[in-house]
């Protein structure tokens, strides 16, 4: 009987779908980890922030904050072989705790982030044709400036765009988590590699680039106050793809045998090379030509242009970079939207191709709210913000560091130490004890309390 019972749980969890090997475990977890962010944010907030001292701030705060949530999401999405919220009401210690709450916000800031960042998405997309057909190759930022305002107040680029990346996304979900997302990712991340690696060397080779690599590298501790250590904390947070679902619904793909605090880490050091390589492709070529780093869309799609049409050869290395930039948005892309795809594929007994489909249509229609609130949509502001940047923050500043913040609570304070034990040691094969210990202890403490300070940091609760 209890064979046959147990038979029948490994039928389950083979027909919903697994990675097939370890290594496509480890690359479909740093596709999710990788996303725009490591192309603009990271690089530019490292150099702003006191270069070399302000990574090592970073990763302290990784190794406290960013990390132990990782593992927490993967260990309870593999443990209970389900979808965000059936993990967390599988798990739950008790029916009558309202623990599927951290699934249901984990979902919601999926869709939302989705929302707006399909967008973005699109817009790096479109920029592959424009750079490829010479429309924004010149050297003066307002020609930049113009073409980039033409692209996001014209509301039939914007969701054409947006819909196609989109149904890009279905397609490869469609196929499912080996063939789709497996399959996929383990193409993706080399790629990206590789394209990185290219302008690197171009970048690097430029006279002037030394004082990129300074501004980058160089340690300025004078610069580490209050408000760059919670730069950094805020960075270890955002930066792998938690709070929103994503690890827990991949966790659940992931390998019994594979050694979750050895592949996370990996996946946390190779996305921090991703965000050091994006940095060393950009900012040597900025500095060269005489450009002012700046942060966020305006670094992206206006001074980059602008920096490539500066060198030799410019308008293919601008190709390579949006190009590597569209692989990196893709690879989160697939993890957001597998998040509401496995829920409605598993609660509602939805085959995959409908539940993809149906979850594209929703953030098609969803989004598109985002994608035009330049344009059509750009007189309705709520609490002061337009659609796009209200998705932003509610995900970003609410969702992610509150369900954060639940994830460890529940894994510190009401899952069990003997449950994490035997999760991160792999029921006694691996001899994790000291890092089992030290996690225990971290994930009841200090992780708690930094991503609250995340959070509070956040709603400009703090003052600093």
């Amino acid at each position: 009987m209890n064979n046959s019972i147990e038979a029948n749980k490994v039928k389950a969890s083979m027909s919903r779908g697994s990675f097939a090997t370890a290594l496509g475990a480890f690359v479909a977890t740093l596709g999710s980890a990788v996303g725009l962010g490591n192309i603009w944010k990271f690089p530019y907030l490292t150099g702003a922030n006191g270069g070399a001292a302000f990574i090592i701030i970073y990763v302290i705060s990784t190794l406290l904050v960013g990390l132990p949530v990782m593992m927490a999401e993967i260990m309870l999405g593999r443990k209970a072989r389900a979808n965000a919220i059936a993990t967390m009401n599988k798990l739950s210690p008790s029916k009558r705790q309202p623990w599927w709450v951290i699934g249901a916000m984990g979902a919601l800031a999926a869709f939302l982030i989705m929302a707006f960042y399909s967008e973005v998405a699109g817009w790096v997309v479109a920029y592959i044709f424009k750079s490829s057909f010479g429309s924004i190759l010149s050297t003066n930022p307002e020609v930049t400036s113009q073409a980039f305002s033409t692209l996001v107040v014209d509301p039939i680029q914007s969701l054409f765009w947006q819909w196609l990346v989109l149904a890009v996304v279905c397609v490869i979900l469609v196929r499912g988590v080996s063939k789709g997302i497996e399959a996929t990712t383990k193409r993706l991340i080399p790629l990206l590699f590789v394209l990185l690696l290219i302008v690197d060397i171009r970048s690097l080779t430029l006279p002037g680039a030394g004082e990129g690599i300074k501004f980058l590298f160089s340690p300025d501790f004078s610069k580490i106050t209050a408000a760059a250590v919670l730069t950094a904390l805020g960075l270890a947070f955002f930066k792998l793809s938690i709070g929103m679902g994503t690890m827990i619904t991949y966790g659940s793909y992931w390998p019994d045998g594979q050694n979750i605090p050895t592949s996370t880490a990996r996946v946390m050091f190779s996305d921090l090379l991703v965000s050091i390589l994006a940095g060393l492709a950009i900012f040597p070529a900025v500095f060269a030509f005489g450009y002012e780093p700046g942060a966020g869309p305006s670094l992206l799609f206006i001074t980059i242009p602008s920096v490539f049409a500066s060198m030799p050869f410019g308008n293919i290395f601008m190709v390579l970079f949006f190009l590597l930039a569209a692989v990196a948005a893709t690879g989160a892309m697939i993890s957001l939207v597998e998040v509401p795809v496995a829920f409605l594929n598993e609660q509602f007994k939805m085959s995959r191709s409908k539940a993809t489909v149906l979850t594209t249509v929703a953030i098609a229609v969803f989004g598109s709210s985002a994608a035009l609130s330049n344009s059509l949509l750009a007189g309705v502001q709520l609490f002061g913000m337009n659609l796009f940047d209200l998705y932003d923050f509610v995900s970003s500043n609410i969702l992610l560091p509150l369900g954060g913040l639940l994830i460890v609570i529940f894994v510190g304070w009401f899952w069990g130490d003997d449950k994490v034990k035997a999760a991160l040691s792999n029921n006694g094969s691996l001899k994790n004890q000291a890092i089992i210990a030290a996690y225990t202890v971290i994930v009841k403490f200090v992780t708690p309390l930094l991503v609250l300070v995340v959070m509070l940091r956040g709603l400009n609760l703090l003052p600093f």
